[in-house]
């Protein structure tokens, strides 16, 4: 389990790097993941994350932090359902008229995230 965890980890960080170099790409993902129903395809994505981060976290270094970040997939994908799919684009649609200072800053963080989980892990 602590393999699958390094490898979701180090695809994080690919993700990160990619939106990091080229933030129109976050964009176009955004874009795709706010049309029709495709949203709740992304809580379910969070939900196994969370599901494997917090099953897989005793075979981890820093236990803590893979539960954290386990939990944070978790409240996430919640949210898209307890807010609904109108309420969630419209933040999605708020954060696609950001510069794309803040699309790095995000692609910054999201970097982030996958190292410390790497490292954690």
């Amino acid at each position: 389990m602590e393999t699958v965890i390094k490898i979701i980890g180090a695809v994080i960080v690919c993700i990160g790097l990619v939106f990091l170099i080229r933030p129109e790409i976050m964009g176009a993902t955004t874009r795709f993941f706010s049309k029709g129903s495709r949203l709740y395809l992304a809580a379910m994505v969070r939900f196994t994350l969370a599901i494997v981060f917090i099953m897989g976290a005793r075979h981890c270094g820093i236990k803590w932090v893979i539960v954290m970040f386990g939990l944070i997939f978790l409240l996430s994908g919640l949210l898209i359902f307890m807010l609904g799919l109108q309420k969630t684009k419209v933040i999605l649609r708020w954060y696609l008229e950001q510069p794309k200072f803040i699309s790095r800053v995000v692609a910054g963080i999201v970097l982030g995230v996958g190292l410390i989980i790497t490292y954690a892990a």
